[in-house]
Order: C-alpha cells, then sequence, then structure tokens
C-alpha cells in the first residue's frame, strides 16, 4: 500500500531566503507523525508547503498518490489535507459553534450532516459543548486549542497537520488531546504534529524527523529517537 503523503526533496524559502532544504518525508494512513526541531529548524514552513500555502522551489508533494505540487491551497483542503495553525487563530467573536461551522464550510448546504459533525466535536470535547455559544475569545487557552482542533476536524480530513498542538496547555488538557489524537489514529486518519518538546512528541508518535537548520537530520520510529544519542547532540549539544 503506498503512503497517503509523500513529499520528497522540498527546498523552501520566503523571497531571497532560503529555509528548508532537500525535506523528504511519508505518512502512512493512521499514523502519527511528529516534526519535531528547535525554533526556525524549517516545521512551520514545512507544514504550510503541505498545506498549499507556500509553493516549493523545487521537489515534488504527493497525496493520496496524486502530484499535487502546484495544486492550490483549498483544493489540497479539498481532498483531505488541514492544517491547524500555531496560535489557535480562533475568530474571537463568534462563539465557539460558529467557529466549528466555518470549518465545515463544504458542508454548508446539508444541516443535518452539519449538525452531526458539530455533536461529534462536543462529544470528543465535552468542555467545547459547555461554551457553545460562548465567544471564543472569552475561552481558556487550552478550550481555544480544543475549538482549533475541532475546527480542522470539521473539514473530515484524511491528513490533519497540527503546529504545536500542546504549547501552553494544561497536563489534564494535553492528556485529553493526546487521546483526542489516538481515536483518529485509530479510525485510519494521519496526523502530523508539531512539537518542540522532545521526549512528549516521541511517547506519543509512531515515527518522528528531526529537522536541524532547516535540514532533515534523522528519522526513524519514535521509540529508537527518543534513545538516540544524535537527538541528544542536536538538542543538548556536545
Amino acid at each position: 500500500m503506498s503512503a497517503l503523503l509523500v513529499a520528497d526533496g522540498l527546498e523552501l524559502g520566503y523571497g531571497a531566503l532560503s529555509v528548508c532544504r532537500g525535506i523528504s518525508l511519508t505518512i502512512e494512513a493512521g499514523e502519527i507523525v511528529a516534526l519535531i526541531g528547535a525554533n526556525g529548524a524549517g516545521k512551520s514552513t514545512t507544514l504550510r508547503a503541505i498545506a498549499g500555502l507556500l509553493t516549493p522551489r523545487s521537489g515534488t508533494i504527493r497525496f493520496g498518490g496524486a502530484d499535487i505540487t502546484q495544486v492550490p491551497a483549498h483544493e489540497r483542503a479539498r481532498r483531505g489535507i488541514a492544517l491547524v495553525p500555531e496560535g489557535r487563530r480562533v475568530f474571537p467573536f463568534l462563539t465557539a459553534r460558529e467557529n466549528l461551522e466555518l470549518g465545515g464550510f463544504k458542508h454548508r448546504g446539508d444541516a443535518p450532516k452539519m449538525r452531526r459533525m458539530i455533536d461529534g466535536i462536543f462529544e470528543m470535547f465535552p468542555r467545547l459543548k459547555e461554551r457553545g455559544g460562548q465567544n471564543a475569545g472569552t475561552l481558556s487557552g487550552g478550550e481555544q486549542q480544543m475549538l482549533a482542533v475541532g475546527r480542522g476536524l470539521m473539514a473530515l480530513p484524511r491528513l490533519l497537520m497540527v503546529d504545536e498542538p500542546f504549547l501552553g496547555l494544561a497536563p489534564q488538557v494535553m492528556e485529553q488531546m493526546k487521546l483526542v489524537f489516538e481515536a483518529l489514529k485509530a479510525e485510519g486518519m494521519a496526523i502530523l504534529f508539531i512539537e518542540q518538546n522532545v521526549r512528549l512528541a516521541l511517547s506519543m508518535a509512531g515515527r518522528g524527523y528531526i529537522l536541524e537548520s532547516g535540514r532533515l537530520a534523522i528519522e526513524g520510529p519514535a521509540a529508537s529517537l527518543i534513545h538516540s544519542p544524535e537527538v541528544r547532540r542536536i538538542f543538548l549539544g556536545g
């Protein structure tokens, strides 16, 4: 069975600035993969390229067996790629429910389906159900992160990409987010997430890719990476 996502030899940058060189990664359906690196290593840039928000200078991206390197972002979303950006970026003056409705925009003509999908998100994140009529800007940081992930799931993605899903979360919320990711994996969804906390990332991912200064430094099963001297060198020095 071919991989759901295959990125090969990506060179990425902004204007004259080169950020990533030779980035190659694969993700299977029903797999959780961590993209790890220090600030400025190129993690968010890589996700933006996969989502179609940044055109690679070279290299290819294939999704579901099709070349999507030149496919626009909205079409990639329609095919099943969803990106939850860093910083949550909820609409603060809309309610939690209205934020979710915006995430399910492609189903807006089917009111019963929209209700079922929102009920599914509320089942996944019960605290959002309690605050469904509350403006998103008044939610706690953890609740906003739940809402951002829920809004991404409203697109019914085959690949969910999340930039720093655990940043600033209380331990209880972090554990709930882990359980949600595991449930999505069990349903066959692929998840690619960015995380600076190496131990946390590798504790929940099946595989990991580690970026160093815009290059892929090391990759492999999470269980082996967590004990790798090369990983310690990258993040601890020496």
